[in-house]
């Protein structure tokens, strides 16, 4: 048994990473009713798909029994944004989750009240230096997210991350790259607890994203994602469409020196995202009518279908149950 596994309570070491705007309550419940871990993106939730959380928690609850994460973005943009945050993982400890995923600030005041609760939280982490900020802020786990992820990626190859981060002693989770089975168990080989995939599960009969994103992710490879600044300012993998070709992935001149400048940076990641997010989710939902940005990362090689969860989960159960033997035997 992983530590994930144990940590989640699943029976297979795979989360589905929690995405906007494809996050769907149908999507993440399928996938822990399959033995995974599905994971709420709550803003994703209540502004993309119209779900108030407790009732789309509850709605999820009646659709499983098997348990699922939260994604709680604790970057400190605003004190409305913040205290919404805050409401939103006290809805969540009520409501019965206990595995929590942080990303993008300090996890502390998640971390206090999740471990009050008996839960357990994994940061998203992309180098040594935040992973060391995490671990002495309390995380369990880190969700370690390399070059090969859609959505903000990383800079480190996996096994180039995974020696990085192992010397810290908490298990450790492959973000980026994994799109079949094959993947999923060379990550496991490299000593990885467990995944998380997002592109993979876009590309499913129980997403809600709009066909011709499901379409795209099943037509690409690995050469057609680039990394684009235009959506938040920092890198985001996305496919490359004739839209994305027409204007550009470099920010202009006057936002770039916004983007570098210290006081500054933070104003013009909000004007990006506070731009993108509206565009993201008619891309999603309209598709390319819309001809706007299609987040994936480089797994899309992997993926030649779309196909049901369970279909996905069947295949990466034998993978891990063939791994865990193989292991036992040696």
């Amino acid at each position: 048994m992983t530590a994930l596994l144990n940590d989640a309570n699943i029976e297979v070491p795979m989360i589905c990473g929690a995405m906007y705007p494809c996050s769907n309550p149908e999507l993440i419940a399928a996938v822990s009713d399959a033995g995974g871990l599905g994971v709420i993106q709550p803003i994703s939730m209540q502004f993309v798909h119209g779900h108030d959380l407790r009732d789309g928690i509850r709605m999820m609850k009646r659709m499983t029994d098997k348990p699922f994460g939260f994604n709680a973005i604790v970057e400190q943009s605003s004190k409305v944004y913040e205290d919404r945050m805050r409401k939103w993982v006290d809805i969540a400890l009520e409501e019965g989750v206990r595995f929590f995923i942080t990303a993008l600030g300090k996890p502390t005041w998640v971390v206090r009240a999740v471990h009050q609760a008996g839960g357990v939280v994994y940061h998203d982490v992309t180098d040594r230096r935040w992973a060391e900020k995490a671990k002495d802020e309390g995380v369990d786990g880190l969700i370690c997210v390399n070059r090969r992820a859609g959505g903000h990626a990383g800079e480190t190859a996996p096994k180039a991350l995974f020696d990085e981060l192992a010397p810290l002693g908490l298990p450790l989770v492959c973000a980026g790259g994994v799109g079949d089975e094959n993947d999923f168990r060379a990550m496991l080989d490299l000593g990885y607890a467990g995944v998380q995939l997002g592109t993979r599960f876009i590309a499913t009969d129980e997403c809600k994203a709009h066909d011709d994103y499901k379409r795209a992710i099943v037509d690409a490879k690995g050469e057609d994602i680039v990394l684009t600044q235009k959506i938040s300012g920092v890198p985001v993998a996305v496919i490359n469409t004739p839209y994305v070709q027409k204007v550009g992935t470099e920010a202009n001149f006057v936002m770039r020196r916004a983007l570098r400048h210290p006081k500054l940076k933070h104003y013009a990641r909000m004007y990006y995202t506070a731009k993108s997010i509206f565009q993201l989710k008619k891309a999603s939902l309209q598709g390319m009518n819309y001809k706007d940005y299609f987040q994936a990362g480089k797994s899309v090689d992997g993926i030649d279908q779309v196909e049901s969860v369970d279909a996905i989960l069947e295949r990466f159960r034998a993978s891990f149950e063939e791994q865990a033997g193989v292991a036992a035997r040696a």
